[in-house]
């Protein structure tokens, strides 16, 4: 089965700039974020799927979550089902417990690979969140390099970064870190 020709795409704006979110049945495939048009958004998916028209209730509650969430409101995003179909075991893990890093908190590439059960693999952990496919419901922005914020692969880059972190009142706090 083609599951591509079975996704339904949204995209709709937010404080952060348009958001496209690419679903199947009830799992999310694909997020991007910070785009200046609807169609930059859905173009980012790398998906050849027209977005829906119309959307669900489902697709409406994640919506108005992402939307809040853009707004700078603490919103838990931790039941967003998403398809990991694909990925390793080790993947998993980091995005697993990347996305146990609460709102305003900030934690180390080689940190969070202790936390995946590799103490050396921080730069592998930078992989995982450098092809992140789920931003902001996986919040791979609070994950830092040791002394620097590391790399931020969103539109904007580095900037997109310090938002977000500045909204969560973390920026700040890695400032007086140094």
């Amino acid at each position: 089965m083609n599951v591509e020709k079975h996704l339904r795409v949204l995209a709709f704006r937010s404080e952060l700039g348009w958001i496209a979110t690419a679903m199947h049945q009830k799992l999310l495939v694909r997020l991007t974020f910070g785009h200046k048009t609807p169609s930059a958004s859905v173009c980012s998916l790398q998906i050849l799927v027209e977005p829906v028209e119309k959307s669900t209730d489902f697709e409406n509650e994640l919506i108005a979550k992402l939307q809040a969430f853009a707004a700078g409101k603490p919103e838990d995003l931790i039941d967003v089902k998403l398809d990991v179909a694909g990925m390793t075991p080790f993947q998993r893990r980091v995005l697993s417990n990347c996305r146990k890093i609460p709102f305003g908190a900030t934690i180390t590439y080689a940190q969070l690979a202790a936390k995946s059960g590799s103490t050396n693999a921080a730069r592998a952990v930078g992989n995982v969140m450098a092809s992140n496919r789920f931003p902001l419901i996986v919040p791979c922005h609070r994950v830092v390099a040791t002394g620097s914020l590391g790399g931020y692969s969103s539109p904007n880059g580095l900037e997109m970064k310090r938002r977000l972190l500045a909204r969560e009142g973390s920026l700040a706090r890695l400032a007086n870190k140094k």
